[in-house]
């Protein structure tokens, strides 16, 4: 028998699971059920241990240190459902479709009345503070871009439109198009296997702004550009070239929607290839958001202010000035007199600059900061 979904705790029917618009990387789709219970799609059945923690964080607000504490069957209780076939969203008892396997599980949590109740109230603060951050920072998000008239036809995206669209810097068509056909990112992308750097820079900052006003009313698609981004850079047969400057364009134009990426981005700052994309992604963000940066463990990358590269020196500066590191204020004035040069990009635009320089800026930044 084949029959929709439902909810262990009250029986209703449950509807598809989806991916959040700001979904952090690896997590599940959720979904919530009128009663109260939260729940997460495993496809495979083989992840459901991972399942189970989302579904509790996720139920928690995204609260880890809350979910921790909590206690089976005391705090919460949790359900599974088998037999779950995410493609055409059933239940069914022969464990296949058509010849075509089954095994997704659907697993359940509904927190207990209190701790609910304390769960909402820790997500509004969470909510409250992060809304003071923005205010203090004077981020704005763009308008919501507007629909289209009735009499509006449909564009279709091929790659050589979208590529002169990009050459001729043309905005206002680029987001047009990606709402009319959700190819228009993909074949963005691809302008990035550009062997000009100079060009990659370029066509970051672009795609930076077209996904900050595709997002007011497509969120989607510009957080699996993010995803492709992120597993391209991660596969090691892959060049990962204007990658993490278009990641960390998107999130600092989009802090709202996409800043859960921001912790990711450490994960890159390691390797050579990526290491200066990434410190300027990082000072980027911060220009809007420093509280997103301070949540990551930039402790580690305080060494960078003695590395043998200028451009990680100066971009390390830079950075640090921005979060008003007053942690780093002793080694940012052993810069003053490091006059290597470096190319900083600004909005699509090069800059030169030198490593004292941003040393400078920095160092009044942070004591503008202490005179507050």
């Amino acid at each position: 028998m084949i029959k929709r979904p439902w909810c262990p705790f009250c029986g209703q029917k449950v509807e598809r699971a989806i991916d959040l618009p700001n979904r952090k990387m690896g997590e599940f789709c959720v979904g919530r059920c009128s009663c109260g219970a939260v729940y997460s799609c495993d496809p495979t059945g083989h992840n459901v241990g991972s399942a189970m923690v989302e579904t509790l964080v996720h139920a928690c607000g995204d609260n880890w240190d809350l979910a921790w504490e909590l206690m089976p069957e005391d705090d919460y209780l949790t359900g599974r459902m088998e037999n779950y076939d995410e493609e055409t969203h059933q239940v069914t008892d022969l464990r296949h479709v058509d010849g075509r396997a089954v095994r997704g599980v659907l697993y359940f949590v509904r927190l207990h009345t209190e701790i609910s109740d304390l769960a909402r109230r820790m997500q509004q603060k969470k909510e409250q503070q992060t809304g003071q951050a923005e205010d203090s920072s004077g981020y704005a998000p763009p308008p919501v871009e507007p629909e289209p008239g009735k009499d509006h036809k449909r564009g279709r995206s091929n790659k050589r439109l979208v590529k002169q669209l990009a050459e001729e810097q043309d905005e206002n068509s680029l987001v047009a198009l990606c709402l009319d056909d959700k190819k228009t990112l993909r074949f963005m992308q691809r302008l990035l296997y550009d062997p000009y750097e100079d060009k990659r820079w370029q066509i970051a900052w672009l795609i930076g702004r077209v996904c900050a006003r595709v997002a007011t009313r497509d969120p989607g698609q510009v957080s699996e550009l993010v995803h492709r981004l992120f597993e391209a850079c991660s596969d090691s047969a892959a060049t990962p070239w204007g990658m993490i400057e278009t990641i960390g364009s998107v999130v600092a134009l989009r802090p709202d929607i996409f800043g859960a990426f921001t912790r990711h981005l450490l994960g890159f700052v390691g390797a050579e290839s990526t290491r200066i994309q990434v410190i300027w992604s990082l000072a980027e963000i911060a220009e809007t958001r420093p509280d997103l940066i301070r949540e990551t463990p930039f402790y580690s990358m305080f060494h960078f202010l003695n590395h043998p590269d200028a451009a990680v020196r100066g971009q390390m500066a830079r950075l640090l000035g921005k979060i008003t590191a007053t942690e780093a204020s002793m080694q940012l004035m052993g810069l003053h007199q490091d006059t290597a040069e470096l190319t900083i990009w600004e909005q699509g635009v090069p800059v030169q600059t030198t490593v004292a320089e941003q040393a400078t800026l920095a160092i009044k930044k942070i004591q503008g900061q202490k005179g507050q």
